[in-house]
């Protein structure tokens, strides 16, 4: 292709809510973090080699008995999530980055084995609890 000569209309969306098609024979839950495997499928968010985090279930997509693609999930890949922490956490970890340990609880990436990236500590909220930017 050549290089513009003239304005183009470029076609956009603002990427925060995305939609993605649900791994077979299984169930997102809405508000869970959620990954996408070497396919392009959605699934529950796991500390597992080969997947990439997405962001977070806007609403149950229940695929159970359905087949790759059969439904959606529409995933949130902006904003800031109350989420479980794996181990014990302190005021000192806000900055952090934090990995998937599974669709509920994100970790500090020491503590997890496939370092699943899917966000920041940005606000300390108890021991068990952070506050997590999961901007992508």
């Amino acid at each position: 292709m050549t290089a513009l000569a003239e304005d183009r209309n470029t076609e956009r969306k603002d990427g925060v809510v995305v939609p993605f098609q649900v791994i077979t024979n299984d169930c997102i839950y809405g508000g869970s973090l959620v990954a996408v495997n070497a396919g392009g499928y959605a699934l529950p968010g796991s500390d597992t080699a080969g997947l990439i985090f997405q962001g977070v279930a806007e609403a149950r997509a229940d695929n159970t008995g359905g087949a790759n693609g059969a439904i959606k999930v529409n995933v949130r890949r902006q904003g800031l999530f109350l989420f479980n922490m794996g181990t014990a956490i302190t005021i000192a970890n806000v900055g952090d980055a934090v990995c998937l340990v599974d669709d509920q609880t994100v970790d500090l990436a020491a503590n997890c084995i496939n370092d699943i990236a899917c966000g920041k500590i940005v606000e300390y909220y108890s021991t068990t609890k952070a506050w997590i930017d999961i901007a992508r």
